[in-house]
């Protein structure tokens, strides 16, 4: 009997002393999870799709801002890429693991909108009297509905043309101008293709539909109907119009004189054509401003770049501004919500944002930015890394170069890609268009009706 109770006594200690542990374990992760708790602080959790330079500059920025006030405490968390990311918020909204700050990209703003999941900027912006006319008309427009700023721009580009002005010192040709036409281009991919005797390759574009996007954009043009979303919902879109067949001629006739290079889609095609460029063996190519610096890294006074090309005779009607916004969930008590439209602030600021674009290339949001010495110096050194935010401040925005408002249009990218690469095949123009056309509003026809939009 002893034995047994020296035993059951055992036992009960040692179930009391797990309990205990659990207990102190549980409170231990638990405190580690509420910075408010340890530190006095509103944790403010944000969460980013920035890799290399830019989580280091975001790292540098939330670690500055922990330090200059003590009021928030920012925990930024790196979440993966866009799409993966927009799933993320979707799913965790109204739990604990949602953030109260997040990075979403320019083609996700009327999912975001519509979700219900997020305060807009606008609240906090007519609250606190803060002066949105600071951030520049053209980043803004993508996140904007109905006179009311959802998001804020935070990592902006645009797409540029880049040429290698060795290569065309090389072989005495004359560069295009600063706001090319498709003819400017043509006659420098050509001339490179002529004097270097099929050794050079005048230009590429890769078949991605940003770049298709930003060619119509630019002739002003909608992809979608009701102003491509943006003064209703879209129904039906139009990738078949005179001024995508005729972006689509300009490229054709490059491929049929032999001096396009075709480096298909996706990652390895970006990489590849940037190498084949780099090396002196692609004269031309377009892609995003974001890869301005990495390219000047190594061409240094080499690198030439242009506004993005426009229809001939025509005036450029500007493009739409990529990358991504910072959004405010609204599953967050006010306290934390306060604490993201502050840190928010301090990212759009011009300081920050002109030491964001010096480090990652990004577009500088804010229109002081470029009055703040560290761009200031850099401009003055490198002239060529001002251009794309020219062309970025210079747009007016409209309905048609403000991008695309339309739940869903990754299913539109894939198909307008794959119309690109059959095109660059040689297949007819406006069968591979009216293909992904109707590939997309059967897409598009289905998500409105799962939405109750008609």
């Amino acid at each position: 009997m002893m034995k047994m109770m020296q035993k059951w006594r055992w036992s009960w200690q040692w179930g009391l002393g797990l309990v205990v542990l659990l207990l102190a374990l549980g409170a231990f992760a638990y405190n580690r999870s509420q910075v408010q708790a340890n530190t006095g602080r509103i944790k403010v959790v944000f969460w980013h799709e920035m890799k290399g330079p830019g989580q280091k500059a975001i790292d540098a920025y939330v670690k500055a801002f922990n330090q200059q006030q003590s009021k928030y405490e920012v925990v930024a968390e790196f979440e993966g890429g866009y799409n993966g990311v927009i799933q993320k918020i979707l799913n965790t909204h109204g739990t604990a693991a949602s953030p109260a700050l997040f990075q979403s990209m320019d083609i996700s703003t009327s999912q975001m909108y519509h979700s219900g999941f997020t305060t807009p900027m606008q609240k906090f912006i007519d609250r606190d009297g803060y002066d949105a006319s600071q951030i520049i008309p053209g980043a803004k427009a993508i996140v904007m509905r109905k006179d009311q700023l959802l998001a804020m721009p935070f990592n902006a580009s645009q797409t540029a043309l880049y040429y290698n002005k060795a290569v065309l010192r090389k072989y005495g040709i004359m560069p295009p101008p600063v706001d090319p036409t498709y003819d400017d281009i043509t006659r420098v991919a050509k001339a490179i293709h002529d004097k270097s005797h099929g050794e050079v390759k005048g230009m590429t574009m890769e078949a991605y539909s940003w770049l298709f996007e930003q060619l119509v954009a630019n002739a002003g043009v909608p992809v979608a109907n009701h102003d491509n979303g943006h003064t209703g919902n879209a129904t039906k879109v139009d990738f078949t119009s005179p001024a995508a067949i005729n972006a689509m001629k300009w490229v054709k006739e490059n491929i049929d004189y032999g001096d396009f290079m075709n480096f298909g889609s996706g990652g390895n095609a970006a990489a590849n054509e940037a190498a084949s460029f780099l090396s002196g063996h692609l004269g031309i190519f377009m892609q995003s401003s974001a890869k301005t610096g990495q390219l000047y890294q190594v061409l240094k006074n080499d690198l030439g770049v242009t506004y993005f090309p426009r229809s001939n005779g025509q005036k450029a009607n500007g493009i739409a501004v990529g990358g991504a916004a910072l959004w405010i969930a609204n599953d967050k008590p006010s306290a934390v919500q306060d604490g993201a439209w502050e840190f928010t602030k301090y990212l759009a600021s011009p300081k920050v944002q002109a030491d964001w674009q010096a480090k990652t290339g990004y577009l500088a949001v804010n229109k002081s930015a470029k009055d703040e010495p560290v761009l200031k110096k850099l401009f003055k050194k490198s002239p060529v890394l001002e251009v794309s935010g020219n062309q970025m401040a210079r747009t007016k925005p409209n309905n048609t170069n403000s991008g695309v408002f339309v739940d869903g249009w990754v299913p539109a990218r894939t198909a307008i890609q794959n119309a690109m690469q059959q095109i660059f095949a040689g297949q007819d123009i406006h069968k591979s268009l009216q293909t992904a056309e109707n590939t997309y509003n059967q897409v598009l026809e289905s998500n409105n009706r799962a939405n109750g939009r008609h």
